[in-house]
């Protein structure tokens, strides 16, 4: 049992498009420890929602595509799973938390009759037993008059309760993974307190690895015990939550960090920033992606090397457990002490 819940290995992404085949999640790993919460970060478009769709080949269909890696759960590697194979497991041993509730439900359908139906689907039990186990599961996920709100459409109900359900359908089969994706975007922020707070003490209950999906740094340092810093398709840095808040070794990293605005600052204090924006999937370098955007010196002068257009930095472990992509101008230990 020491070995991790979800092992991925080398997993490579990419869509074919109109302009040519784009690699949207570049050779990554990482794994989630049982019972453990990884948190993935990064802005949009850095592949973090892709890399999710591809752990429950979910990818959209014929454009999307998984061209190498594995990805090994409870010893089964899903990236060459049959289609009979991977319905046995979505939804039954892996539970997906989708971003926006309101496409994640079927507007026509009630409540109760997409919750039963994830009963329905993996266990041999009565259509009445089935929506008895969503009442009990509704009040589980905290819904007051859970045997009206079962009857009930989607848009009657609020995004809080909305949010709620789909964690609700998530946990139906008592999965060992629930992927979170960015839970609680479209929620303000009372509400986004009370949808952690739920899954963490569901998690504790339940005893389930997370895969929490997040641009929120915030989230991620009161949620999980390990972090993927993502940029690019790319992993930038991974380690403990404690490494990552604490010691942050890419610059990428430690620029997300210091944009967060902090109740200790002066008044009108000016936010920080990092300029520029995420390369397109079209325009990606083999070098390190984030040189562009580095406050590093050199920055410019490795772009216009030959290592920047030919060369992949490796990611090297730095400390127990805590792995940095291995480019001069990227790492926060490189930067010069008078910049």
């Amino acid at each position: 049992m020491n070995s991790p819940l979800l092992d991925v290995r080398n997993l490579q992404t990419a869509f074919d498009t109109e302009k040519g085949r784009v690699v949207a999640v570049d050779d990554i790993s990482f794994t989630v420890a049982r019972g453990k919460t990884l948190g993935i970060v990064g802005e949009s478009g850095c592949g973090k929602s892709v890399t999710a769709l591809s752990i429950t080949r979910l990818l959209p269909q014929p454009m999307g595509n998984i061209l190498g890696g594995e990805i090994s759960f409870e010893g089964q590697d899903l990236a060459q799973a049959t289609e009979s194979q991977l319905r046995a497991v979505r939804g039954a041993r892996i539970g997906m938390i989708f971003q926006e509730p309101m496409t994640a439900l079927n507007p026509v359908h009630r409540i109760g009759r997409q919750l039963s139906e994830c009963f329905l689907l993996h266990q041999d039990i009565s259509k009445a037993e089935a929506w008895d186990r969503s009442i009990e599961l509704l009040q589980k996920v905290g819904i007051p008059s859970a045997e009206v709100r079962i009857g009930e459409y989607p848009h009657q109900l609020s995004g809080g309760m909305r949010q709620r359900v789909v964690i609700a359908m998530a946990l139906a089969c008592k999965p060992s993974l629930v992927i979170a994706d960015e839970p609680t975007t479209a929620l303000d922020v009372t509400i986004q307190a009370q949808i952690l707070e739920l899954m963490k003490s569901l998690q504790e209950e339940m005893g389930m690895s997370i895969i929490l999906i997040t641009h929120d740094l915030g989230v991620i340092a009161e949620t999980c015990d390990d972090v993927v810093v993502m940029y690019a398709g790319r992993v930038a840095e991974k380690g403990s939550v404690q490494d990552i808040f604490e010691r942050p070794a890419h610059l990428y990293t430690k620029g997300l960090l210091d944009s967060i605005p902090r109740i200790d600052h002066p008044p009108k204090t000016p936010l920080q920033t990092i300029p520029g924006f995420v390369p397109g999937l079209h325009e990606l370098p083999t070098g390190a992606r984030f040189a562009p955007r580095s406050p590093h010196p050199d920055a410019k002068a490795y772009m216009n090397s030959e290592a920047y257009r030919s060369v992949r930095p490796s990611l090297v472990e730095i400390g127990p457990g805590h792995w940095v992509e291995d480019c001069p101008v990227v790492r926060v230990d490189q930067m010069p002490a008078h910049t």
